[in-house]
């Protein structure tokens, strides 16, 4: 059977991306305020809010389409990496009454985009011709 790894990354480009995108949604829906209210709360500007909509809406629209997906990958890698030292810092090494991990689909997204800052987007993508796709 031939390799096609273009294929593969298109779907782990799509995957990831609109997994993601839904929790980009879900907090433009309940605005930008509640974000900048928890950080607040943790002792951080509220502007810091755009960040996390910039991670979470925008790097995964760029991730889907393929355009500068090294660095969108690395924008959704770091915010993730925030968002696990925020808020789940606790929870890091716990599983559920499962055996899975509690921060399974948070580790699924950092080394997701972990492989796409290192693979690019391969050949279904807007843009192949720049380093960073």
């Amino acid at each position: 059977m031939k390799k096609n790894t273009d294929l593969a990354l298109l779907i782990i480009r799509l995957t990831v991306s609109l997994l993601m995108l839904t929790h980009g949604i879900a907090k433009l829906q309940h605005g930008v305020d509640m974000i900048g209210q928890m950080l607040t709360s943790k002792g951080l500007p509220s502007f810091i809010a755009y960040g996390v909509i910039v991670g979470e809406v925008l790097a995964p629209i760029l991730i889907i389409v393929g355009f500068r997906t090294r660095i969108a990958a690395g924008i959704l890698l770091f915010n993730m990496i925030v968002a696990i030292a925020m808020a789940h810092s606790g929870d890091l090494f716990k599983f559920t009454e499962h055996g899975s991990l509690a921060l399974e689909i948070h580790w699924f997204y950092v080394f997701s985009s972990l492989a796409l800052m290192i693979s690019g987007a391969g050949k279904y993508a807007l843009s192949t011709r720049n380093k960073w796709d």
